[in-house]
């Protein structure tokens, strides 16, 4: 049987991939520090979650030591932009230095491959030449957390060219869906939602005319485990090619919802982009992976999910 690493598996998109790999059979070990994370993302499964911190490169070394990975999904992660303009140290060390530690584990433990999550929603800066926006435009990110996935991908290529680790990494555009923490500054999806369902203020930041390429959490999944085995070396898009404003989002979640008071608008998050939506015909070529759910579809499922959780 062979072991699978997920750092970050108790967040949302990792407790979705550690599904996934139990799903296909194999061992399954989480690394997260629980801090944006849940252990109830993992409640009942077949799973060992360590709690611990990537930046604590002893625990990291032991780690890998004990349990040998064949496979390691990166997900853990320092993930809001605007705490990233905050913090720029902060955002360095957990993004860069944390993802180095992981790397230095992995050649250390003959790991078969490296899976990196990485963002093609701030990787492009706010006016790439093309929408949507393939993996050959200019790598222009704004804010320090951008600039922290864009090191990660080269420590990557690095790590591969030095010492023969293979690796995927994977631009995510902005994912959704369910088990998504609606209580942060990301995922604006779930914090529209939540408020929803519970009917209160929802709060639209800066105009509302922001676009963004929302990608369902179950077509990321696929595309990470399709990276098991395929694209070595490979910068990937995952995306579906769709501009939605923030505005269309929320009348899109209204009606499905059935919120019936308007959205307040406050001040505009710094670091934020007006435009993204990436072209992931490269992630077809190399993957045979497309989106399959619509916004639509998926949508309902996480409003599903979020009125079940609330009880309501």
């Amino acid at each position: 049987m062979q072991t699978a690493l997920v750092t970050g598996g108790a967040g949302f998109i990792g407790s979705h991939i550690v599904d996934a790999l139990i799903r296909d059979g194999c061992n399954v070990v989480a690394l997260d520090d629980l801090s944006t994370g849940s252990r109830r993302n993992l409640f009942g499964k077949d799973v060992q979650l360590i709690e611990g911190d990537i930046c604590d490169a002893s625990l990291v070394r032991h780690l890998f030591e004990v349990h040998k990975p064949h496979f390691v999904f990166h997900l853990a992660a320092q993930i809001s932009v605007s705490r990233s303009v905050r913090e720029p140290g902060f955002d360095a060390k957990v993004n860069i230095m944390g993802t180095v530690n992981i790397l230095h584990a992995c050649v250390e433990n003959h790991v078969e491959k490296l899976i990196f999550t990485s963002s093609g929603g701030v990787m492009y800066g706010d006016a790439p030449a093309r929408f949507p926006t393939p993996e050959t435009e200019p790598r222009m990110p704004s804010s320090p957390y951008g600039i922290s996935k864009m090191a990660g991908e080269a420590y990557c290529a690095f790590f591969q060219q030095e010492y023969g680790l293979p690796f995927t990494a994977l631009r995510y555009a902005n994912v959704y869906g369910p088990r998504q923490n609606p209580h942060g500054e990301a995922g604006v999806v779930a914090i529209f939602t939540e408020k929803m369902i519970k009917n209160e203020t929802v709060t639209i930041n800066g105009d509302g005319e922001y676009f963004r390429d929302y990608v369902y959490v179950d077509d990321v999944v696929r595309a990470n485990l399709l990276s098991m085995h395929n694209a070595d070396g490979a910068v990937l898009n995952i995306g579906t090619g769709v501009e939605t404003s923030v505005n269309g989002l929320f009348a899109e979640l209204k009606a499905i919802t059935g919120y019936h008071s308007s959205a307040v608008y406050g001040s505009a998050r710094p670091g934020d982009l007006r435009r993204s939506a990436l072209d992931s015909t490269l992630a077809q070529q190399e993957l045979g992976w497309q989106p399959a759910v619509p916004l639509k579809q998926g949508l309902i499922k996480t409003f599903e999910y979020f009125s079940s959780t609330l009880g309501m």
